[in-house]
């Protein structure tokens, strides 16, 4: 699996990384989950991807893969106000506490990255959840910090000095981070984890899509049917959306990780053929930002980047 760095951090992460949210909005069973982990982990896949709000993908992912912790980087994300936690959302007390538990579910004595998870920009602001983060990193509980977000939020972020990781959507059919925050990523050296990398699969149809990612796809269907574009367009087959999708997210340049979740062992393996081929021809990639471009501004509305 190819590497690259991952900013500011010095470490070096695999393109391809996992992405925790289905495992726990699909309660997906224990059994399942060790299978997909160990097999990306043994195929060099190393970063994990998870949230203190992903259902119960924090435990999960401690209860399959703990043993393993030196095989992966690990990212979690805190802010939130979330059942069982003291403190009110993006205070001092919230994030410490939404810490000190994802350590527990993780079975691990500290995170690589922590980050924000999507506060707003008034918020980051403001400084309190981030000078939290910083009390975290500098007793090593937490070796790095950032913020997981997009559009205007996102790219305060990455000017700030403690702040060494951004989780940002960059997709087919969520293109205005390419422009408006991957720059200054790299003209700071911030490392750069693209999230909802194959547009929440906007292809299927809504009877393919499964519990919360039934309403969590919309924005993208809708967006992808304004695009009107096929993979024939692309010079591709019918069945190949999920390549071209990944491919157009991994080889964005500044990127240093698109992280993928799934429920299926089967996908594991169709992942891990598309990042291996490669970045897609300039020509499609221009098609694709062509598209999105046309389909917005005839939209008459913005398209910012999606939580």
């Amino acid at each position: 699996m190819q590497r690259r760095s991952f900013g500011k951090t010095g470490l070096d992460v695999s393109i391809l990384g996992f992405g925790g949210a289905p495992v726990g909005f699909l309660e997906t069973e224990q059994r399942e989950v060790a299978e997909i982990l160990n097999n990306l982990l043994d195929q060099g896949v190393n970063l994990v991807d998870t949230a203190a709000g992903y259902d119960g993908s924090e435990e999960m992912i401690g209860k399959t893969i703990s043993q393993r912790r030196n095989d992966y980087i690990l990212v979690s994300k805190c802010g939130r106000a979330t059942d069982g936690i003291a403190g009110e959302a993006w205070s001092e007390a919230c994030v410490t506490n939404t810490l000190d538990r994802a350590l527990t579910r993780l079975k691990t004595d500290y995170l690589d990255v922590m980050l924000l998870h999507s506060c707003d920009l008034e918020t980051l602001q403001k400084g309190e959840a981030i000078a939290a983060l910083v009390k975290a990193r500098d007793a090593g509980k937490i070796r790095f910090l950032g913020y997981a977000g997009d559009n205007e939020a996102a790219a305060y972020a990455a000017g700030l000095a403690d702040v060494s990781v951004i989780e940002t959507s960059i997709n087919i059919c969520d293109q205005a981070n390419i422009d408006n925050v991957l720059g200054l990523c790299q003209q700071n050296n911030v490392g750069v984890i693209a999230k909802r990398s194959i547009a929440n699969a906007a292809w299927k149809d809504v009877s393919e899509q499964r519990g919360m990612y039934v309403n969590y796809a919309a924005t993208y269907a809708d967006r992808l049917a304004q695009m009107a574009i096929t993979p024939a367009d692309l010079g591709f087959g019918p069945d190949d959306w999920p390549e071209v999708a990944l491919r157009f997210t991994l080889f964005q340049p500044g990127l240093s990780c698109a992280i993928v979740g799934t429920t299926k062992t089967s996908h594991v393996a169709t992942n891990l053929a598309a990042a291996a081929k490669g970045p897609l021809p300039d020509a499609t990639i221009d098609q694709l930002r062509a598209a999105f471009s046309r389909a917005e501004a005839g939209s008459g509305e913005t398209w910012p980047g999606q939580m």
